[in-house]
């Protein structure tokens, strides 16, 4: 990686953002390829950990902070600080698809200033696909502009839906039922952060998690957003620290999918949903929010 000195601005921030994210690419893409994957623990339910997430983990907590040591860190492996300046991280989010050999699995690196996140950038090595996004400025893949999916109809709409034991199980099913009622498809494929991605790409309709880290969806959020999606306030509804639900559409199913996950939608240009009857009369579930 370039030793060459970085100006204290969002450009150089970026900048650095794209290299350290490819060279972690590089690094995470060897232990795949290798027996690092195979070495697996366990966190919690579902929760798995490779040594390949730490080594992640730490290459980027180090170069970011030889380059902007006033940033604080904030990571899902090893936490961190939260400051006014901080670097919201996921080294590895699909764990269990790259301790199994599936090539789902990506990096994702948000830079949060001052309560908005200004830079995004999701990297699936395996893929070499680069997202990348500065707030105002629109959401690319590999360098090329991207947008979200026009689709205005659930019986020919792809939601992926994202799992967390921190939400009971009734509540996900719940959710499920209302979408899967206005005819749209359901899937999981166990990286939330890539799920937002390929909605900001128009690879997937839209994305919905009950409970969802910061590390996991604040770069993702943003890309949709400026790829012309429509996504939660999240930092207004969750935390950094504490995380939140997060919900990010295409336009055209964004007031439905709103109201059956019950997750409010960030202040937009509210379109008509061109929805059936049946999907208009569609109502969320109870209240499942933690401490709600």
């Amino acid at each position: 990686m370039s030793r060459q000195p970085y100006s204290d601005d969002l450009d150089s921030r970026a900048e650095l953002c794209r290299e350290i994210i490819r060279s972690a690419g590089a690094l995470t893409l060897k232990g795949f390829h290798g027996e690092a994957r195979q070495n697996v623990s366990m966190k919690g339910p579902q929760d798995f950990l490779t040594e390949v997430d730490a080594a992640s983990e730490a290459y980027i907590r180090h170069a970011l902070a030889a380059h902007f040591p006033g940033d604080s860190f904030f990571g899902e492996e090893g936490g961190g600080a939260i400051s006014d300046r901080v670097w919201v991280v996921d080294p590895i989010d699909g764990t269990a698809n790259f301790a199994r050999g599936i090539p789902h699995f990506c990096i994702s690196i948000a830079f949060v200033q001052n309560g908005a996140t200004e830079i995004a950038a999701i990297y699936n090595p395996a893929l070499d696909e680069l997202y990348f996004a500065r707030r105002g400025a629109g959401a690319t893949r590999n360098g090329v502009p991207i947008r979200v999916a026009q689709t205005a109809r659930f019986d020919a709409a792809s939601l992926e839906m994202g799992w967390s034991m921190r939400v009971p199980n009734t509540a996900y099913l719940g959710v499920m039922e209302a979408l899967l009622g206005m005819g749209a498809n359901v899937r999981r494929a166990g990286s939330g952060a890539l799920a937002l991605a390929y909605v900001a790409d128009g690879r997937s309709d839209g994305y919905i998690e009950l409970h969802m880290n910061s590390w996991d969806c604040l770069a993702g959020l943003l890309l949709v957003s400026e790829a012309g999606g429509v996504v939660c306030p999240y930092l207004e509804i969750g935390s950094l620290d504490a995380g939140g639900p997060a919900l990010a559409v295409a336009p055209g199913l964004a007031s439905d999918t709103s109201r059956a996950s019950n997750i409010p939608l960030a202040a937009y240009a509210m379109p008509t949903d061109r929805q059936t009857a049946p999907a208009r009369a569609a109502r969320g579930p109870a209240d499942w929010r933690i401490g709600g």
